[in-house]
């Protein structure tokens, strides 16, 4: 079984309370449990966390070296800021797959820019809490059988 870590940036953790005319109202419970289905169903061993904090991101993006065989992140916040978190996924040798609820490209300005997706195997914008299920579904066509 294929384990793939699904990371999540900061304010996540509020799904469904946060700015729901721009996210849904789906918590990131709801996400987890989507992921988790659609996991099961791929055959894919899922490890689903979120962190406010910059340096655990990139500690855990560290630690999947050898433990994972592709991530699935949606920065959130750490998109358009972080060189460190791009950083450490540039040193990962798998599918980096980036995904966003909305589309950053018909938001403000500052967030039209991402540093994941520099190195992005695919970006997912746009879909709502589906889009984490597409990159499920990508992460099928990216890794070798």
């Amino acid at each position: 079984m294929e384990k793939i870590l699904i990371l999540n940036g900061p304010n996540l953790n509020m799904l469904g309370m946060r700015e729901p005319e721009i996210y849904g109202h789906d918590t990131l419970d709801d996400v987890e449990v989507l992921c988790r289905e659609k996991g099961r169903a791929l055959d894919f061993k899922i490890d689903f966390r979120q962190s406010n904090h910059e340096g655990e991101l990139v500690e855990w993006i560290q630690e999947a070296r050898g433990l994972f065989r592709g991530i699935v992140i949606n920065a959130a916040a750490y998109t358009h800021t972080s060189v460190a978190i791009h950083d450490a996924l540039k040193m990962l040798d798998m599918p980096i797959i980036e995904v966003h609820i909305s589309n950053p490209a018909t938001r403000e300005e500052f967030r039209h820019f991402s540093y994941i997706g520099l190195l992005a195997t695919a970006v997912i914008v746009g879909e709502g809490v589906q889009g984490y299920v597409q990159a499920l579904e990508k992460m099928v066509e990216l890794l070798p059988s």
